[in-house]
């Protein structure tokens, strides 16, 4: 029985996601923040899928310390896993610092993420054809690139900015994963799930609230859709480390694909978690 580990699973494109496989017969390891929204999450997936391992596990992954005790607590369920979804995020409404002393949105939407990757890479490793699959956004293409000097500052600290940032780095970190540990079998993806009906803009900022209540939205299952098929498709037909929208190449932006930027990506990032205050 495949493994899956579905971040931000409690609603949205991660619960449709864990959905689909629950029901599909892989074991679903679900991880979502908000107790009441777990709680209904895990009896959706149980009602949908009766017979299926399933097993919800809460964390909040603009913390470090709960990004790597859910890897520990993931570690003691497993010795592999198959997919690894790192689909959790969002955007706040206004900037904020984390009681470790980290921009939460950046934090949130890519550290936590970067964290829990790693510390599982031997559970991946593992497995015959391990993936790891970011949930990224067409944001990741809206901003001329990082605030490399100071990534706890991202574009004059605006939330919208913030959030634009994080999503470019899971694009960044999926090509890196894939150069990194693609000759160990490791097979990583970034896409754009496209505008979805969820509770992401129940978050966000009133003027972004303003702009985006105008777009038309698609269901989280729809939405779902690139993430499942970048997790069936044969490794030969994908690009390891590209970006995906519509079950389709996207092109990214422009500094997503460059080595030195994963490279730089990757060291800033555990400098700014091992710098964090815990």
């Amino acid at each position: 029985m495949p493994t899956a580990v579905i971040t931000g699973a409690s609603a949205g494109v991660g619960l449709a996601a864990a959905r689909a496989l629950a029901s599909d017969g892989w074991r679903v390891i679900a991880v979502g923040r908000n107790a009441q929204r777990c709680a209904e999450a895990e009896a959706d997936l149980r009602a949908a899928a009766p017979c299926a391992d399933i097993t919800m596990l809460r964390g909040d992954l603009s913390l470090m310390t709960d990004a790597a005790r859910l890897a520990d607590e993931i570690a003691a369920l497993t010795d592999r896993i198959d997919l690894l979804a790192n689909n959790a995020g969002g955007m706040i409404s206004e900037p904020r610092v984390t009681s470790e002393g980290l921009e939460e949105s950046f934090a949130g939407n890519h550290l936590g993420p970067f964290v829990l990757t790693t510390r599982l890479l031997p559970l991946l490793l593992a497995a015959s054809q391990p993936r790891v699959i970011n949930t990224s956004s067409d944001g990741s293409e809206m901003i001329p690139g990082l605030n490399w000097d100071n990534l706890q500052d991202p574009l004059a600290n605006s939330p919208g900015a913030a959030y634009c940032s994080g999503k470019l780095a899971n694009v960044i970190f999926a090509a890196e994963l894939a150069r990194r540990f693609g000759g160990q079998g490791l097979l990583a993806y970034s896409f754009h799930p496209g505008t979805v009906a969820s509770n992401f803009f129940s978050h966000v900022p009133d003027t972004t609230r303003a702009h985006t209540d105008a777009l038309e939205k698609i269901t989280p299952e729809k939405g779902a859709e690139t993430l499942l098929w970048l997790n069936s498709q044969p490794a030969e037909v994908l690009e390891n480390g590209g970006y995906y929208y519509c079950r389709a190449p996207r092109v990214p932006n422009p500094i997503a694909h460059d080595p030195a930027n994963g490279e730089r990506l990757w060291a800033l990032s555990e400098k700014l978690v091992a710098s964090s205050r815990a």
